[in-house]
């Protein structure tokens, strides 16, 4: 049976990884994105199950000791984090799985996946960073401030990351995107199990 590939993709706020990976979804078969769990508030075009799955801070640190996440973080003071059984089934089907998630939480996932494929997206430039955190007029100028001190750090661990893409033109980021994913899909090993009647036909001896 053929297993999903988990794909990590991280950005600074503003960067246009939500846009980039819904366009590769649906660009492309067989794969989802998982819904992290989140005690945030709703904003005003939020919908819980679509964004996130909006939940109190008790309920989440009970997940939290039950062990229910795959990696968890804080970010700008509210939790965050992946549920373990939805990404495990999902993977067993043969879907591959996006996470869209910070560099922290992006090494928790290379610890329990070696074999996860990494991507960060980057801005352009820092202008144009703050520029599309300003055009979503969704935070508070003090909140976009502090997205914009730590964006840098944020940023600087693009390295550890498999891929990067530079999102300057959207069009040109996601078939970058997009054909990460094409590529990894035809890696031998992935091909080996995704196809192996077809490939045991051709090479078998008459």
């Amino acid at each position: 049976m053929s297993k999903g590939t988990l794909y990590i993709v991280a950005a600074p706020s503003g960067a246009g990884k939500s846009s980039l990976v819904k366009a590769l979804v649906d660009a492309l078969a067989d794969i989802t994105i998982s819904i992290s769990y989140t005690t945030r508030a709703l904003r005003p075009r939020d919908e819980s199950g679509v964004e996130y799955h909006f939940v109190s801070e008790k309920t989440f640190l009970d997940m939290v000791a039950k062990q229910q996440f795959l990696e968890h973080a804080d970010v700008f003071g509210h939790h965050y984090g992946t549920s373990k059984d939805w990404v495990m089934a999902t993977l067993h089907k043969g879907i591959d799985v996006i996470l869209e998630i910070d560099w922290q939480g992006a090494r928790q996932i290379r610890q329990l996946f070696p074999d996860a494929v990494s991507v960060y997206i980057l801005p352009p430039s820092l202008a144009e960073l703050e520029a599309r955190l300003l055009k979503r007029k969704q935070d508070s100028q003090a909140v976009i401030q502090d997205r914009m001190s730590l964006a840098q750090d944020e940023m600087s661990h693009y390295h550890e990351f498999d891929y990067v893409v530079i999102n300057d033109d959207f069009m040109e980021a996601t078939a970058a995107l997009t054909a990460i994913v094409k590529a990894n899909r035809l890696k031998t090993a992935n091909q080996v199990q995704n196809q192996q009647k077809l490939l045991a036909e051709l090479t078998q001896s008459s």
